[in-house]
C-alpha cells in the first residue's frame, strides 16, 4: 500500500464504544441521495468528492499515498529546524541538514548551469567502439544510472537465504513499453510531449533546434527498440518466468557485444551467475550494441544522462522536466523547492531523516497495539484458512505455517542504516547526489553473495505505505500509515478494524495472492500445493481479474484485472480477515449505534474512508496503466460486491448496481 496530520500513540486500554466522544466517521461528508449498494464510495465520500479541491501543485487529494502530502510538512519542520542549526559533523542531523540546504541554494545550482554534467558528456564523447561504451555504462550504474542495464542485488526466489546479482529490462524512458506503440490520442500526446522533452534538453546544452530534434528522434528510436523487446507490466508478474538463473561464461558467449565478464568486473560484481528477469531484452540490447551506429548510441546515451540529472541542475532544466511530467500527471503548477527537497531528503537519505521523524512525532506505544492487531488478524486468517471449502488439509496446514512465519515489522527498523561513508557539503548540491547514489550502489553490491539482512526495510518510516515481502514473507508498517483515518487509539474497533485492520489483512494476504502464493514460508519459490488445491486457486483469481475488468474509470478505460490482480486479492482477502477479527470484540459482537450507525455500518464506513482519494483524469490514466493497485473508487467497492457481511449492513438488495447474486460473488481467502 502505500489533513492537517498528526501522529498518534495508542492506548493499551480499550475503551467500550459507547465511551466515545468524537464521531471518527464524517457524517456530513455522506451523500445520502446514493444508495449504498449502488455505489458505497460514492455514499460515503460523494459529498467530499464533489467539493475536494486538488491543489495545483498536486496531482490529487485525499488519504492513502496523497496523505504523503502533509505529512511532509512535518519532515519540513524538521529540515528547516536542522538545516540552520550548528550539528556535528557527521551527525545525522549535519548530513541531513547540510543536503537540505545544499538544494535549497538555487541560485547556486542556477549559476552552475549544466557545467556539473559536462565532464559525463564529455567521456560519452570520447566512447568509440562497443566496448568502451560499455565500460561508461558500468561506470554510470556506480552512481546509479542504469541506461541500458538494469543491475541490482537481492535474494535469490529459490535461496532466499542469500542475496544475488539480477539484471531486469530497461533502456526506456516513458512508463512502461505500450506507450512506445499506443496510437490512442492520449499516448500520443504523451509521446510528443516525450520528444519535445528530450529536444529541449539538448537545446540546453547548445544544440540548435533542428540539431536538438534530430537528436532526440534518434534517442526516442532507440528507446522505442528497446521498447519492442520488453515484457509488458502483467507479463511481468508471472514469477517463475521473471526467473533465469545463468551463467556468466554462459551469456559471456551468447550475449558477446554486452560483455558480461568485463561489465560485471567493471561492476566490482565478482559473482559466477546472474538471474537474468527478462533473457529477451538483452538479447535484442546484444544485437542493438551492433546494429545501431556508435554515433547514435552516444546520443541516446547523451539523452539518457541529461534526463538522468535535469532535475538536479539548474532552472530551465527543472522547468523542461516539470513540462514533460505534468503531461503525465495532469499537474498543473510545480512544487516549491521545501517540498522538492523534502521529497529528495526522504528519498537519499530517508533513514537518516527517518530518526529525526521518529524521535520527533512518534509514540512508542503505537507500535505495541498495533502488534496487538497484527496477532488478531493471523488467528483471523488462521481461522478463516481452516474452514475454506475448497482447500484441502494438507495444502491447510502448509498455509497456516507460513501465515505464522510472518515477521512483522512496526514504525521503524530495529537498526538504521548509516551513512558514515557519505561526505556531505552544503554547496555542492550535485556531487552530494553522487556521493548519496554511489554510497547506495556500494551498499548494495556489499550483499552480493552475502547472507540476507532481515531486519532492512524497503520504505522510510515516514512514509504513509504499507508492504509484504515474497522473498522475506514479511509484513512492514512503518509509522506514517499509523494515525487517522487507518488508526486512532480514541477511536472505536469499528474505525481502528475497518482502517489499519484492513490493511493489516491486506498486507497478510499478498502472502497468498497469485504471486506471493508461489513462495514458502521460508520466502522461496517452491510449490506447497496439491495439483487440485492449485488449479482451484487459478480458477478463482481467473474470476476475480475478470470481474475487475468489468470496472470503467474513464471513457473507454477499464481496470486492468491482471496487472490489479495481486491487490485485488488483497483488498478482498484484506477486508474478510479485519472483519473475522472485528466480530471478535466487544464491539463488534454487539449492536450498539454510535452516529445512527451499527459496528458493523461503521466498519464498512471506515473502510470507505481510508480510501477517500481524488486525483487529476491525467493522473488517473497513467495509473490504470502502470499500478498495480486499482484506483480508489473500486478499492471500495470492489470488495464490497463479493462480501456478503456488507450486503446484510446495509440492505443491498437485487436491482442496486453494484450487486452480485451469491452465485456471482468471488471468494477465494
Amino acid at each position: 500500500m502505500k489533513k492537517s496530520i498528526y501522529l498518534l500513540g495508542f492506548a493499551l486500554v480499550l475503551l467500550t464504544a459507547w465511551s466515545y466522544t468524537r464521531s471518527f466517521v464524517d457524517v456530513a461528508g455522506i451523500d445520502p441521495s446514493i444508495k449504498p449498494g449502488d455505489n458505497f464510495f460514492r455514499y460515503v465520500n460523494g459529498r467530499w468528492y464533489d467539493t475536494a479541491k486538488i491543489a495545483d501543485d498536486q496531482s490529487g487529494v485525499g488519504s492513502y499515498s496523497f496523505m504523503n502530502i502533509p505529512q511532509k510538512q512535518l519532515l519540513q519542520n524538521i529540515l528547516d529546524s536542522v538545516s540552520k542549526s550548528k550539528n556535528v559533523m557527521g551527525s545525522v542531523e549535519q548530513k541531513v541538514g547540510d543536503f537540505y540546504a545544499s538544494g535549497m541554494d538555487m541560485a547556486t545550482i542556477s549559476q552552475r548551469g549544466y557545467q556539473p554534467i559536462k565532464p559525463t558528456l564529455a567521456r560519452i564523447d570520447a566512447i568509440s567502439d562497443v566496448p568502451s561504451l560499455m565500460k561508461f555504462v558500468a561506470a554510470e550504474l556506480k552512481t546509479g544510472n542504469r541506461s541500458i542495464i538494469g543491475f541490482g542485488v537481492s535474494p535469490d526466489n529459490k535461496n532466499s537465504k542469500v542475496n544475488i546479482a539480477h539484471v531486469s529490462q530497461t533502456g526506456i524512458g516513458l512508463p512502461e513499453r505500450d506507450y512506445y506503440f499506443k496510437t490512442d490520442p492520449s499516448t500520443l500526446q504523451i509521446q510528443e510531449a516525450y520528444k519535445k522533452y528530450i529536444s529541449a534538453l539538448f537545446q540546453l546544452t547548445g544544440s540548435d533546434v533542428a540539431a536538438a530534434n534530430k537528436d532526440a528522434a534518434i534517442a526516442y528510436d532507440i528507446e522505442k527498440q528497446n521498447a519492442a523487446s520488453h515484457k509488458t507490466n502483467i507479463e511481468r508478474r508471472d514469477v517463475k518466468a521473471n526467473y533465469h538463473k545463468l551463467a556468466v561464461a554462459s551469456i559471456n558467449q551468447t550475449q558477446a557485444n554486452i560483455g558480461w565478464a568485463t561489465l560485471l568486473a567493471n561492476l566490482g560484481a565478482t559473482t559466477d551467475s546472474i538471474d537474468m528477469a527478462q533473457p529477451a531484452y538483452y538479447d535484442s540490447l546484444n544485437g542493438l550494441l551492433k546494429s545501431v551506429p556508435i554515433s547514435d548510441w552516444k546520443i541516446y546515451l547523451k539523452a539518457n544522462t541529461l534526463k538522468e540529472y535535469s532535475q538536479t541542475l539548474s532552472e530551465p532544466f527543472v522547468d523542461a522536466a516539470f513540462e514533460f511530467s505534468k503531461v503525465l500527471s495532469g499537474q498543473a503548477v510545480q512544487q516549491s523547492r521545501r517540498q522538492v527537497m523534502t521529497d529528495n531528503v526522504d528519498s537519499y537519505l530517508g533513514q537518516a531523516l527517518g530518526q529525526l521523524y521518529v524521535k520527533r512525532y512518534f509514540n512508542e506505544d503505537s507500535k505495541k497495539r498495533v502488534l496487538a492487531l497484527v496477532n488478531n488478524l493471523q488467528k483471523a486468517f488462521e481461522n478463516r484458512i481452516n474452514h475454506l471449502d475448497w482447500m484441502s488439509d494438507s495444502t491447510k496446514h502448509k498455509a497456516v505455517e507460513k501465515l505464522y512465519a510472518i515477521t512483522k515489522k512496526l514504525g521503524y527498523p530495529d537498526k538504521w542504516r548509516n551513512y558514515d561513508k557519505v561526505q556531505i557539503s552544503r554547496t555542492k548540491y550535485f556531487e552530494n547526489i553522487l556521493a548519496i547514489k554511489q554510497n547506495g550502489y556500494e551498499y548494495q553490491l556489499a550483499r552480493l553473495n552475502k547472507p540476507v539482512d532481515k531486519t532492512e526495510w524497503s520504505t522510510t518510516p515516514s512514509t504513509v505505505t504499507a508492504y509484504y515481502s515474497p522473498s522475506a514473507n514479511e509484513v512492514v508498517f512503518p509509522a506514517g500509515i499509523l494515525q487517522f483515518p487507518y488508526f486512532d487509539f480514541e477511536a472505536d474497533d469499528a474505525i481502528n478494524y475497518g482502517g489499519i485492520g484492513m490493511v493489516i489483512g491486506h498486507e497478510m494476504t499478498h502472502a497468498f495472492d497469485d504471486q506471493g502464493a508461489q513462495f514458502d514460508k521460508d520466502g522461496n519459490v517452491k510449490n506447497w500445493w496439491t495439483k487440485e488445491d492449485y488449479e482451484k486457486f487459478r480458477a478463482k483469481t481467473k474470476q476475480l481479474a475478470d470481474l475487475y475488468s468489468s470496472f470503467t474509470v474513464l471513457d473507454d478505460v477499464h481496470v486492468k484485472g491482471e496487472l490489479t490482480l495481486g491487490e485485488n486479492t488483497a483488498d478482498n482477502g484484506g477486508i474478510a480477515m479485519a472483519y473475522d477479527a472485528f466480530k471478535l470484540t466487544g464491539q463488534g459482537k454487539g449492536n450498539v449505534k454510535i452516529d445512527g450507525f451499527t459496528p458493523d455500518q461503521r466498519f464498512f464506513l471506515s473502510i470507505a474512508r481510508i480510501w477517500r482519494v481524488k486525483t487529476r483524469d491525467a493522473f488517473l490514466r497513467t495509473y490504470v496503466n502502470t499500478n498495480p493497485h486499482s484506483p480508489a473508487m473500486w478499492r471500495v467497492n470492489g470488495p464490497l460486491m463479493n462480501f456478503a457481511p456488507f450486503y446484510q449492513a446495509f440492505n443491498v438488495q437485487p436491482g442496486d448496481k453494484n450487486y452480485k447474486a451469491e452465485d456471482q460473488r468471488v471468494h477465494i481467502w
